[in-house]
Order: structure tokens, then sequence, then C-alpha cells
């Protein structure tokens, strides 16, 4: 998956950009102040292991994040 499809999910999820440091978008969501980041790096794919934290870090399951997408 690309950045821009991953940032597509999290916006559906309820976070919201707050800022940006260097290629790494930064997004929050208010209702339990969760955090998730985004790297920006052009097209390249994410990494597996690397999404996989992500989705962690927003508290779904990869089921969950396939139904999203």
């Amino acid at each position: 998956m690309t950045a821009r499809e991953v940032v597509r999910v999290v916006e559906r999820l309820g976070f919201v950009f707050r800022r940006q440091k260097g290629s790494h978008a930064i997004y929050r969501r208010s209702a339990d102040r969760a955090r998730v980041v985004v790297p920006m790096h052009g097209g390249e794919v994410i990494r597996p292991g690397t999404l996989l934290g992500m989705l962690k870090d927003m508290g779904i399951t990869a089921d969950e994040f396939r139904g999203l997408v």
C-alpha cells in the first residue's frame, strides 16, 4: 500500500492531520488521543512491518484495515 491509500483509511477512522516533520505526517484522533505517523515517501510502498505497527497505533486488526480500503 502507498501512503495515500493508508491516509484515506486513517481519515475514515477519524484521525485528523496535525503536522508534518520531514517526510512523516502525524495524524491524531481527539476521541482517544491516539496518534499515527504516516511515512510520506513519494509513491513508495509502505513495508509490511511498518504497516503492522501503524495498525497497532490505530487500534485495528489487519482484517478491519482490509475492510476499510
